[in-house]
């Protein structure tokens, strides 16, 4: 088995994690938007419902119409990043499936027909149940999209942070053990909660720049632009309160995912910081002069230029002690620091040596079963059992393959806090103008609301690419790395299909814009006013 992973070429494995790559980061542009617009809808319809005011029923129309669109395109690549496990990662598959597809197939069971069934009455049911009806739906509708995102980060977290099972040596699977550990992992809760919070902040952000853009316009319908103007004006209102919230809540878990982090996954963090070699009381890096375009000597533990840090937050993030020890990339490598459990940091080579003694363990535990050799089999399991964790490390062959990009994953986290602090600042002031002020002819608001769209897919795909470059090369954290994840198929069919999914996924982005500003572009319907017209 060792020879068959090792005889795949590397162009499979790299084309493999592009086009898994390419899916999610288009997947990505629309589920936070979903999941933010599930919540402003949710808000205008129930301020319909206590009020009766014909006014936020058209509010609640507009953004779910948005929404409608949005959602849409969502389902449709999330159903084929599901089927790339099977077709190109399908050795992963058959590891750990068993534990893998479960918070999968409970997804698509509980959530997502909790989301179908509700929806349609969301979109066709108005005027048709009743207010209290359609509400629930609503936000039912919205319960399912989120409840989705659980399960489906459930799954991811699981990679990062595998607790919850065992490997069985005679099915040659992993199998879960506790369901409950899975899906309740802390990682799993963070990660949920950091991610839903940041999807707020998403949905936030666009109905802020559509609500910019309603004022801004000059519209050619005197009674119309002054709807308009009303309805942007108290949209703002809600998204402003929205994004204000989840930002101040994002900031608190984005802290606790950091503290995770340095606790399971050492190397990502360090990676995030370009922390070469560690040591008490290190500063948290605000900027440096790291090369993105190329990997750093980290070898040479020189710090990269033109470094500015905040002293010793970083062992604070981390260990929550300001002279808390932080591992670099050489310490993590080399070994022999003292883990926050009181034990001593295991080599890389040592890490590998158990990982090769796990796998040829294996190979002589079903051989021996095989004989029907009983002795032999219990002996090589007593030490398959005891170098199981370090099980991935024996496809390690050097040093540099255990070491994420640093360039991508120093400079993705920096776009994403600083846009993050940008936000918080933006939805201050614009919370406190809207309440406060006459908004609708701040015409420099209404500029920076817009500018502020583009910004906020930026940040949130920057969270995805620390979150999975710095992850890599594991496929699962120190169990399997992507090369002995990925399926036996040729390079050249993967390749191809890369290019068709890149053009697929193009259009329905260009589908979906186009829509999606045709949309905004006719604005919302008003009641009142095709009641007129009629």
């Amino acid at each position: 088995m060792d020879n068959l992973f090792l005889s795949l070429s590397a162009g499979t494995v790299d084309w493999s994690r592009a086009q898994f790559a390419l899916t999610a980061i288009y997947h990505w542009l629309f589920v936070p938007l979903t999941l933010g617009l599930a919540l402003i809808m949710g808000i205008m319809e129930t301020c319909y419902y206590r009020t009766g005011k014909t006014f936020w029923k058209d509010a609640a129309r507009f953004w779910q119409k948005l929404f409608g669109i949005n959602f849409a395109m969502g389902v449709a690549t999330g159903i084929i990043l599901e089927f790339e496990f099977g077709t190109n990662w399908s050795n992963y598959s058959w590891l750990v499936g068993d534990i893998f597809g479960a918070p999968l197939a409970v997804e698509g069971i509980v959530a997502f027909f909790l989301e179908a069934t509700f929806v349609g009455v969301m979109f066709f049911g108005w005027d048709k149940v009743s207010r209290g009806f359609h509400l629930a739906s609503t936000w039912l509708t919205g319960l399912g999209a989120t409840i989705s995102a659980w399960w489906i980060l459930v799954a991811n977290a699981w990679m990062q942070y595998p607790v919850g099972q065992a490997f069985n040596p005679d099915t040659m699977r992993n199998e879960m053990t506790s369901f409950a550990e899975v899906a309740l992992s802390p990682f799993a809760v963070d990660k949920f909660l950091h991610t839903v919070i940041s999807a707020w902040i998403i949905g936030a952000i666009f109905t802020v720049a559509v609500s910019c853009y309603l004022m801004f316009r000059r519209h050619r319908d005197a009674r119309l632009a002054g709807h308009d103007r009303r309805l942007a004006v108290q949209s703002m209102k809600i998204a402003s309160v929205v994004g204000l919230v989840s930002s101040l809540f994002a900031i608190h878990t984005g802290d606790n995912s950091a503290y995770m982090v340095a606790q399971s996954q050492p190397m990502k963090l360090a990676a995030m910081e370009a922390l070469y070699d560690g040591g008490q009381g290190e500063g948290l890096t605000l900027v440096a002069g790291v090369n993105p375009f190329k990997q750093p000597d980290y070898a040479s533990g020189e710090e990269p230029p033109l470094k500015i840090a905040v002293p010793k937050m970083l062992s604070f993030l981390a260990t929550r002690d300001f002279n808390g020890y932080v591992p670099g990339v050489n310490d993590i490598i080399k070994g022999g620091y003292t883990l926050p459990d009181g034990s001593t940091a295991m080599s890389l080579d040592e890490k590998m040596e158990r990982g090769r003694k796990a796998i040829n363990a294996l190979a002589y535990y079903r051989q021996a079963k095989a004989d029907g050799d009983a002795a032999a089999a219990d002996m090589h399991r007593k030490t398959l059992d005891e170098n199981i964790k370090h099980f991935g490390y024996g496809y390690i062959s050097n040093a540099e393959q255990t070491v994420p990009y640093i360039p991508v994953c120093f400079w993705a986290f920096r776009v994403m806090v600083g846009l993050g602090v940008l936000f918080l600042l933006f939805f201050a002031v614009s919370t406190f103008l809207s309440y406060k002020k006459d908004i609708t002819k701040m015409r420099w608001l209404h500029i920076a609301g817009m500018a502020l769209l583009p910004l906020g897919y930026i940040a949130s795909e920057a969270g995805w690419l620390v979150a999975e470059f710095g992850r890599q090369p594991w496929t699962i954290q120190d169990m399997l790395p992507t090369w002995a994840a990925v399926s036996d198929i040729g390079s050249g069919s993967v390749m191809l299909t890369f290019f068709i999914f890149l053009a697929l996924f193009t259009l329905l982005l260009i589908v979906e814009i186009s829509i999606m500003c045709k949309a905004i572009k006719n604005g919302p319907e008003y009641e009142e006013e095709l009641r007129i017209k009629s």
